[in-house]
């Protein structure tokens, strides 16, 4: 479908791009694009952030692993998937996921693919989102969690986390997008 798009030539032309904040966790840019009905928008932001990545990680006695944590922008604590950022350093994103889990969790080895690929939001951001399954993963050390961090590690059943997805209790709308794809497909 991308293609269709390329091909009647629906992509916006870039006419001048200037960036307003650059940062480690977040650039800010302006654009001024021309649509292919050549009205042009002189002032469309976009943020750019470092892709990241989600484990959906399920462990050999089919507990799903959670974090908790406080999250500032909305001052709450939540469940929360295992995730983070892709690192530079990373070879893919895979590897990223392999990382967060085992930092914030302890948790490794298993039985890990590529479950979706999602856009937080494609209008403004720049960044994509890779989530993994990974099944049948164990304890392999403690956790490595950064000084950034502050969390906590549960181990949930299907029933419970179906129950925290019911009642709006995930509200990281990335993790609660592939846990409702997730259950969906096992059933």
């Amino acid at each position: 479908m991308e293609q269709d798009y390329k091909e009647k030539g629906r992509l916006w032309k870039v006419l001048n791009r200037s960036y307003i904040y650059r940062d480690a966790w977040l650039t800010a840019r302006k654009d001024t694009v021309q649509l292919p009905n050549g009205n042009i928008i002189p002032n469309y932001y976009i943020l750019e952030y470092p892709n990241w990545v989600n484990t959906i990680a399920i462990t050999k006695d089919q507990k799903f692993i959670f974090i908790r944590q406080y999250r500032h922008g909305i001052e709450e604590v939540r469940y929360e998937l295992c995730a983070g950022v892709c690192d530079p350093g990373d070879a893919s994103p895979l590897e990223s996921a392999r990382r967060e889990l085992w930092e914030e969790t302890g948790y490794g080895n298993g039985n890990w693919s590529p479950f979706m690929t999602l856009s937080a939001n494609p209008s403004t951001m720049n960044n994509l989102t890779y989530t993994f399954l990974a099944t049948d993963v164990e304890p392999i050390s403690a956790p490595h969690q950064e000084a950034t961090e502050d969390l906590t590690i549960h181990l949930l059943t299907r029933d419970e986390v179906l129950d925290l997805l019911r009642s709006d209790q995930i509200r990281q709308s990335l993790h609660a997008a592939a846990l409702w794809k997730y259950l969906f497909l096992s059933l």
